[in-house]
């Protein structure tokens, strides 16, 4: 399952083994080209301790061309859907089942179950050789563009990866942009995070993970395989002496006071170390520079509040390849394959970015923000703009229109707030409010 590095060169390196680096590694393969697939960690079950869990529906169609969607339903991962309580009360999003046929459900998964597995996939892919245990320590390059790694193995032995296509998939704090010279655009965030893991926590709804609003603090419930759930928050910086002096009783103590249908404490067993973050700024490269791509974290990290990360990396790992298998492998192209994928990545992910790093300054929801949620609670056709916002699938930007933002006013300006019975909207209910993207698109 492992390999030597090949003197030839490689079509592409990618260093980093995680999300992001496994899926472009096993996609490139399966186009045909040669991969050096470069790990720090020497094991291959090694995973990301500090994570939700959470997988938006975006990055599904992801996991099911990566042959993934059967194995994690025979793990017991969660295909799932999401309720959001604001001060205004409940928006509730469909069961799984229930969903209409454009639109897909979330994945929660732990990273230690997620991460060996996609992992496998990749090293066992025709065509990447899998290099666990080496630290890239520099870059190789021609004319002002990579064109290679120099790593370090365990033993202190050198080695030179040469390749047509570097591909940086180490994360938010990337080494491989510090050798490159190639800097992050840094907004800051203004929470602090925790999380820990817990048995005993039944979910409220079947498959549904829980979101509190609280504004601007948010918590969740994120159920998992095994009967594992993950409690998260995300709390103004005036907590951290409460978290620091005794974390797991912080916690505990926070979701017992949720204001709606929070999860049975007294029945919760912690069955990890409470986990924190207290500096988790927003970062954004450009997605290629100098002949090299960036992908995932090392591309965009975004405040985790809102569960984007593991979504947006399988994506940005898959857009990469897509874009520029053909190049890699023919030796023509790659600079045209490279703003193709600089394009979509700026174009998909960058108005959420936008709106993820002015949230994450923890200000308070505008005006529009609170009305957007109250009409959502019981408007069927805002009910799923919002789910398409919150997968984000639908465009933050372009689908605000006035046709919109006068439903929302009229919905919220209504007495009442119960759930609308029927059936669940699909694409033919919202055609005309805005442009509509599905969920799989």
């Amino acid at each position: 399952m492992t390999a030597r590095p090949v003197a030839g060169g490689y079509d592409v390196a990618i260093v980093g083994g995680s999300l992001a680096g496994c899926t472009a590694a096993t996609l490139y393969a399966r186009g045909g080209a040669r991969v050096a697939l470069i790990e720090k960690s020497p094991s291959m079950d090694h995973y990301k301790v500090m994570c939700t869990h959470f997988i938006q529906p975006t990055a599904l169609p992801v996991i099911e061309r990566l042959g993934l969607r059967e194995p994690l339903e025979e793990r017991g991962a969660v295909f799932g859907t999401l309720d959001i309580w604001t001060r205004d009360g409940w928006i509730r999003f469909p069961l799984p089942h229930e969903l209409p046929p454009d639109e897909m459900p979330s994945v929660s998964v732990r990273r230690q179950t997620l991460d060996p597995m996609l992992r496998r996939v990749a090293a066992e892919t025709p065509g990447v050789d899998y290099l666990p245990g080496l630290r890239v320590e520099r870059l190789l390059g021609s004319e002002g563009r990579v064109t290679g790694v120099v790593a370090t193995a365990r033993d202190g032995s050198e080695s030179q990866i040469r390749a047509r296509l570097v591909v940086a998939a180490d994360g938010r704090d990337s080494t491989m942009a510090a050798h490159a010279r190639v800097p992050a655009r840094v907004r800051p965030h203004n929470r602090i995070g925790y999380l820990a893991y817990f048995t005993g926590v039944e979910p409220r709804r079947p498959g549904v993970a829980q979101t509190w609003l609280m504004d601007p603090e948010v918590a969740y419930t994120f159920p998992n395989e095994d009967g594992v759930t993950v409690l998260a928050g995300w709390f103004l910086r005036s907590r951290l002496p409460d978290f620091k002096r005794n974390p797991e009783e912080a916690l505990r103590r926070y979701f017992a006071a949720l204001p709606s249908e929070g999860p049975d404490m007294e029945a919760a067993k912690m069955i990890s170390k409470p986990l924190g973050k207290l500096d988790l700024p927003n970062r954004y490269r450009p997605p290629a520079a100098r002949g090299m791509a960036f992908v995932g974290d090392a591309a965009l990290a975004t405040d985790p509040v809102w569960g984007v990360g593991c979504g947006w990396a399988l994506q940005s790992g898959e857009w990469l390849a897509d874009a520029t298998v053909d190049a890699v492998t023919s030796g023509h192209g790659l600079d045209a394959g490279l703003e193709s994928y600089s394009r979509r990545h700026r174009r998909t992910l960058g108005p959420h970015h936008f709106l993820i790093a002015d949230l994450s300054t923890a200000r308070k929801f505008n005006p529009l923000e609170r009305l957007l949620f109250k009409a959502a609670i019981d408007d069927p056709v805002v009910n799923r703009m919002l789910r398409l916002w919150a997968a984000r699938s639908g465009s933050p930007v372009s689908e605000v229109t006035p046709g919109l933002i006068a439903r929302v006013v009229r919905a919220a300006g209504r007495n009442g707030h119960a759930p609308t019975a029927g059936p669940v909207p699909g694409p033919e209910v919202t055609a005309g409010i805005g442009r509509r993207q599905a969920v799989h698109a």
